[in-house]
Order: C-alpha cells, then sequence, then structure tokens
C-alpha cells in the first residue's frame, strides 16, 4: 500500500521505540508497504524533534537521512486549504501528489474526513490491523 504518514506517527516511532508507530515504520522498511513522504513532512517532523525534544543537529541529521531514504519523495505543486492546521493541509498534498492509498494519522480533524479525493484517512490502529 502506498501510504503518507502524519508526523505524529513518526515523531511516536522515534520517542517510542517499541510501540505502534514502530511496527508501522518496520512495515516500511521491510518493504510491505511504500513510504510516500515530502519536503514539507520532514521539516516538520524535525522541527517538531529540535523544539519538542531538544534533539541536536547531528541526530535531527540522522533522522533527515533515513526519512529520506525510506519512501519515495513526493513534491506537490499544489496547495491545498482543506482542513485550519496547515499542517495536516501538507498531508493532504503530499497524499495527493504522491498517489498515495492512505493517510495514517492521530490527528482528530484528519480522521473525521475518512477519505480525501480516493484516499483513505486512518488510524494506526486501522492500518496495522488492516496490515495482517
Amino acid at each position: 500500500m502506498r501510504v503518507v504518514f502524519d508526523t505524529n506517527i513518526f515523531i511516536s516511532a522515534l520517542i517510542l521505540p517499541g510501540g505502534k508507530a514502530d511496527d508501522a515504520v518496520m512495515r516500511i522498511i521491510r518493504g510491505k508497504d511504500t513510504l510516500v513522504i515530502s519536503h514539507e513532512i520532514m521539516d516538520e517532523v524535525l522541527t517538531v524533534l529540535a523544539r519538542k525534544f531538544s534533539k541536536d543537529a547531528e541526530a535531527l541529521s540522522r533522522v533527515a537521512v533515513n526519512l529520506a531514504s525510506m519512501g519515495e519523495i513526493a513534491r506537490p505543486v499544489h496547495k491545498l486549504k482543506v482542513l485550519d492546521d496547515e499542517s495536516d493541509n501538507r498531508i493532504l498534498e503530499c497524499a495527493v501528489a504522491g498517489n498515495a492509498e492512505a493517510i495514517v494519522t492521530g490527528d482528530k480533524a484528519m480522521l473525521m474526513l475518512k477519505n480525501y479525493r480516493h484516499i483513505r484517512i486512518i488510524s494506526l490502529g486501522e492500518f496495522l490491523r488492516q496490515a495482517k
């Protein structure tokens, strides 16, 4: 499945190894699903890690390299204004540009959409259940 992970999935996987978010990332690493990611999503992950978790430049650099090598880079050309949170719109843009089948998120506003342009918006638990 071609999938976009919301920032919260990456942060959870990095900060809480061994959890459900880590399981989702491992599906990507093992080649069971294809990650679609954009520079905007990578920037947000790095910003959150620096600001909220005080990660240093070396750690952020490693994360950036790993994220870029883990998936296909989508380059959105159209800005969307679907949700109030601009970072959520960046997730939708990535999914559209990368022809994703699903967005995996814990964000309630995004989950309420259920789908956008034939892209399913699902919870982490639902993603892992479908993956079995």
